[in-house]
């Protein structure tokens, strides 16, 4: 008897567990089971971070697809995931914009970590990690025998922007800065322009910039006193938006500055400016087009420390322009912006550009051609009629020899 009552509630807790998954793609052999950290898959794409949660041992468990939400604002729908029951398992998926995590209040910070280029020059990257949790919503009781469910997420990404060919996007980083006042901070951004009065943003043709076309940087700071300057410690290229990319080119670091680039202002003011003119990187030598993004490793100083951390190239540092070890310059840690990408033509396929001497040079050289070879044709002309009645005169008989 008590066999047969224990095969009753079996096949009656098997009849509850069906009639729970009734509708759904649920194995009950499967997912009669409270819900683990496996049950949560994490894809950090380009735009949108997509998290899918198997929505079967949330089914066991007692709860509903509404009952999940992002980063407990379950009052707010838009943070709420929708089912896809077109999947084995059934599971809830929840998207998260990029451009957008503070809708559903999902965290981001940044991390600093240090990095060599192939020149041997240390920079500091920052790496932003995006992270939150999906939950259930407790309830209003003072007990409940339902279990509280938490998953967890978070994706890594480099100071990077990922935009198609068309756009052009410049981050920001902010800085930490200490004074005799507490600590402030500031956020450094950069902007390519057109021109040299940076008056005009700049602006990328569908087909890409033509080589050697120069483009100027400014990089800029808020909520900023004049007791502080910025300083950009160095400048380099990647033919990707990651500020880590191993294949870099350096503008600027140190004393070493690329021939083709020119330093305007730079820890002396509170906006740093420097132009430089674009190329193509030799890996993309199999495209039409080549992609160069711009990054600034760059701090806060004091303005009257700045000049004890400018390198100054070619002489001696004044002796009265040297602080003491005793008093180290004031200035705030390093922030690496980027801006880009540029994008630029190959000259093949292309219209051919030459300056005006090159042009000249060789219109001159046609002109005197053309003028060589007429009067080549106007002496050999003149010669056959000179030579013409001496030819008649030999071509007359002399009747002395018939």
């Amino acid at each position: 008897m008590a066999r047969m009552g224990l095969t009753f509630l079996l096949i009656g807790n098997a009849a509850a567990v069906s009639t729970q998954f009734n509708g759904y793609n649920c194995d009950a052999s499967y997912h009669s089971r409270f819900p683990a950290e496996r049950d949560i898959s994490i894809y950090c794409g380009v735009q949108t971070i997509t998290l899918k949660i198997n929505f079967c041992p949330v089914l066991y468990t007692g709860y509903t697809a509404s009952d999940l939400a992002l980063n407990g604002q379950h009052g707010d729908a838009q943070c709420r995931g929708f089912i896809n029951n077109n999947t084995f398992p059934t599971a809830v998926l929840f998207s998260v914009s990029l451009s957008a995590l503070e809708a559903c209040g999902t965290g981001l910070v940044v991390s600093t970590v240090s990095g060599v280029n192939a020149y041997g020059n240390t920079s500091l990257v920052q790496i932003g990690n995006i992270s939150g949790y999906i939950d259930t919503p407790d309830p209003p009781t003072v007990i409940s025998y339902l279990p509280g469910l938490l998953y967890k997420f978070s994706c890594s990404y480099p100071l990077e922007y990922l935009v198609n060919s068309s756009q052009l996007a410049s981050s920001s980083a902010a800085v930490s800065v200490k004074d005799d006042n507490g600590t402030f901070v500031s956020t450094l951004s950069m902007i390519l322009y057109n021109d040299s009065t940076y008056s005009h943003p700049l602006s990328i043709p569908t087909t890409g910039l033509a080589l050697k076309t120069r483009v100027f940087a400014a990089v800029k700071a808020t909520n900023l006193d004049k007791r502080w300057n910025i300083l950009m410690d160095y400048c380099y290229t990647t033919p990707s938006g990651n500020p880590n990319d191993e294949l870099r080119y350096d503008l600027f670091f140190g004393c070493y500055k690329d021939p083709q680039t020119t330093v305007f202002e730079n820890g002396k003011s509170q906006l740093g400016r420097f132009s430089f003119e674009v190329f193509r990187f030799v890996k993309h030598r199999h495209q039409k087009m080549s992609t160069v993004f711009l990054h600034c490793v760059t701090k806060l100083c004091r303005a009257d420390d700045c000049i004890v951390l400018v390198p100054i190239c070619g002489r001696r540092r004044r002796r009265e322009g040297v602080q003491s070890l005793e008093s180290p310059p004031a200035a705030s840690g390093n922030a690496v912006i980027s801006a880009g990408p540029i994008i630029t033509r190959s000259a093949q396929g292309g219209p051919s550009l030459m300056n005006p001497l090159t042009s000249a040079l060789i219109s001159g050289v046609v002109v005197l051609g053309g003028v060589s070879v007429a009067f080549f044709l106007l002496s050999l002309r003149l010669l056959q009629k000179s030579r013409l009645p001496t030819a008649a005169a030999s071509g007359v008989l002399n009747p002395s020899f018939k």
